[in-house]
């Protein structure tokens, strides 16, 4: 069900609807008008650096084309929408280059620094243009290895306007939508299906007038703008507007807001950006400004407002006063791991960078001073007016909805996430992982495995009651690609805390124990419920031939409440490793309780149990094998040396041992009677034994009955 939320401000919208009807006059009426405009809205009155109509603000190419009036009903050629589940990229997503324009708009040092570690388009009108700009760029330092030229004829440089929106399909294929932008420049309206051409992805119309400055997506179909959006599409109602936001760019909640700048221009980038999908920056003007209350009425509306991961947003200001020097810092652009903040000269420019920095930790915060000429920055056209980024094609995408606040006590928590390389290429399922950290200790982490299509899912556990944890998904790709959830991982993961632990059961732990040098371990077994706890049974599930366990106690036991049982594990050597690809195999315990059935994994280095070939026995035979009174072991010795036999109950427990010398091919046996050392008879049953010589150990099973 789609969403259209709507902040109003009468006093403003109207005034401003007043405003368009008085600027599509006659230059000479509409001067006029504006002047009697001003004069009976006092309370627009007070803001005076930024109140007269100026074509440059606007981002008109000249006086005469702001006069122009707006067109609601240009021809454009709508196409059906993309197929399937549609996601408009969000611009913290992974990049592949930036889009810019010749003439710039933008400082060589912008261009300098944006050319480092990503590919800078331009568009130029034809060859001898590019040929131009590249002479530039290399007289300026540029690193030209990272500039490519699309020749697509423009209008002026403000691609972030009339630029291309990037999505995917429900296909995970990438495209591009294009929508009629509302300015009279047919050359920047064409500029989307060459770079959807050049980039050689699908190409789909939305007949909606926009324009990029006034839309913001999280990638997780939500998306923000002015009410600009309204009034440039009057022939449409507000549902009408918000069902092709979804059904072209998969917006299912549209949060169209007033525009507390004030300054006509009405996009959204101008005062505000989505940092991550729970977080956005706010421009903020002091308390005696006129637009207080309506900046203060955006600023509340986000923080109550849920995010994509169902929390609030994260809400930061940066002081944004205005006048001169500009103070633009939400128009900033954000590329992988930098983000790009215009300055200008202002005081208050440090204090921006130290917003950014608070909010983005682990990004580098680049700031990029332009305050002279034609093309300096002002308070509503700047960096991120000026440039367009271009989604990675191949990106890798995780969709997760993080755990956050107090959390329910659990024994375990599962953790789930959609996983799409849009590569198309296989993950890489060793980089599947969930890092977690539990109260600011050292990160831990553990499998994510596939359950269904593009799902995967991991647990978290050894944690106790009231512990904070903090945690991040990691994901690879054949292509090379990698990617972090949050992208920055560890230094902004995603925190949540634990209740107090309520226990229905035992606890162990461990719950997987790692054989890799030492053949022998123990786990812990304790009882933490408010009762006595019987155990019924510890053994090996299914392949109590390669684990010992040597010091159970009688079953069943009783476990009192807040006890604990030790159980000590071995695995025995000498066993053929069961499949020889793997580092490790996988056994594992059964734990019988009153209260539930349990397993402890044991993960085993296969070198542990792998028997050594250089010198064996030869002609080796075990006779009967079930026996009733005694059991014959018979070899032939390949040199000279002692032979032990050694046999083992299913406990673990040493019942008998021999050894005997031989010589080189020297035919021996040992015959066992099946009584134990203490002379006591065995009892029928499963019995292990162990054939060894100084390098050399073969194991099995015997049966008495």
């Amino acid at each position: 069900m789609k969403h259209v939320s709507y902040l109003w401000s009468q006093n403003i919208t109207e005034k401003f609807k007043l405003f368009k009807v008085l600027l599509f006059m006659k230059r000479f009426y509409s001067v006029l008008a504006i002047l009697l405009f001003f004069f009976y809205a006092p309370s627009f009155a007070q803001w005076t650096p930024d109140s007269k109509p100026d074509y440059r603000k606007l981002r008109y190419l000249s006086e005469e084309e702001m006069l122009i009036p707006v067109r609601t009903n240009i021809d454009f050629a709508e196409t059906p929408p993309p197929p399937g589940n549609v996601r408009l990229v969000g611009e913290y997503e992974p990049m592949q280059a930036v889009l810019i324009r010749y003439p710039f708009g933008i400082p060589y040092t912008l261009i300098r620094a944006l050319a480092t570690d990503i590919q800078v388009i331009t568009l130029v009108a034809s060859n001898n243009e590019a040929n131009t700009v590249l002479s530039l760029y290399q007289s300026n330092n540029v690193n030209t290895t990272n500039c490519t030229f699309l020749i697509a004829p423009s209008n002026s440089y403000w691609t972030r306007d009339y630029g291309p929106w990037f999505i995917f399909d429900g296909n995970n294929q990438p495209g591009i939508v294009d929508f009629p932008y509302n300015r009279p420049r047919p050359s920047d309206n064409n500029v989307p299906p060459r770079v959807a051409e050049h980039l050689n992805i699908n190409l789909y119309g939305m007949n909606l007038m926009h324009t990029g400055g006034n839309m913001m997506s999280d990638g997780f179909k939500i998306g923000a703008s002015t009410d600009l959006v309204y009034d440039d599409n009057l022939q449409l109602s507000n549902a009408q507007v918000a069902q092709k936001m979804n059904d072209y760019l998969g917006i299912e909640r549209y949060d169209v807001t007033i525009d507390p700048l004030a300054d006509y221009i009405k996009h959204i980038d101008c005062w505000g950006k989505y940092l991550a999908p729970d977080k956005i920056l706010l421009g903020q003007v002091p308390p005696n400004d006129p637009r207080y209350n309506d900046f203060e009425a955006v600023a509340n509306y986000f923080a109550t407002t849920p995010s994509a991961y169902g929390y609030p947003y994260k809400v930061y200001r940066v002081y944004t006063p205005g006048g001169t020097p500009a103070t633009p810092y939400t128009n900033s652009l954000i590329l992988n791991n930098k983000v790009f903040v215009p300055t200008t000269g202002s005081q208050h420019d440090n204090a921006a960078i130290a917003v950014y920095q608070q909010a983005m930790p682990g990004y580098q915060i680049v700031p990029i001073l332009h305050n002279s000429g034609t093309t300096r920055w002002q308070n509503t056209d700047a960096l991120h007016c000026r440039t367009h980024e271009v989604a990675d094609l191949g990106m890798l995408f995780v969709e997760h909805m993080p755990l956050y606040g107090l959390q329910t006590w659990q024994d375990s928590i599962q953790l789930t996430a959609g996983i799409i390389p849009y590569t198309g290429q296989e993950l890489l399922a060793d980089s599947l992982r969930i890092f977690y950290s539990i109260n600011g200790q050292d990160y831990n982490s553990v499998s994510l495995t596939q359950s269904n299509e593009s799902v995967f899912g991991g647990y978290l556990k050894n944690y106790s009651g009231n512990d904070t944890i903090r945690y991040f998904i990691a994901a690879a790709d054949a292509s090379g690609r990698s990617i972090r959830h949050p992208y920055m991982g560890a230094l902004d993961p995603h925190m949540f805390v634990l209740g107090d632990q309520m226990m229905n059961d035992i606890t162990i732990t461990p719950d997987t124990l790692y054989f890799i040098e030492d053949r022998f371990g123990n786990f812990v077994i304790k009882n933490q419920t408010a009762n006595e706890v019987l155990i019924d049974e510890i053994m090996p599930i299914d392949e109590d031939y390669f684990v010992m366990l040597p010091s159970l106690p009688e079953f069943p036991f009783v476990l009192a409440q807040g006890d604990s049982l030790v159980v000590e594990v071995g695995i025995r050597p000498g066993v053929f490793a069961l499949n020889p690809n793997l580092n490790y195999l996988t056994f594992e315990v059964g734990i019988e309780t009153n209260l539930s059935n349990r397993t402890i994994t044991l993960m085993v280095n296969d070198q542990l149990i792998s028997q050594n070939p250089e010198t064996a026995l030869t002609n080796f035979s075990v006779r009967p094998n079930p026996f009733s009174e005694s059991v014959v072991f018979s070899f032939t010795s390949l040199e000279k040396q002692d032979v032990e036999l050694i046999i083992f109950d299913v406990q673990g427990r040493r019942l008998f041992s021999k050894i005997v010398a031989t010589d080189s091919n020297m035919s021996s046996e040992i015959r066992w009677n099946a009584n134990e050392h203490s002379g006591l008879s065995a009892k029928s049953g499963l019995y292990f034994y162990q054939l060894k010589t100084n390098n050399w150990l073969h194991t099995g099973k015997i049966l008495q009955y």
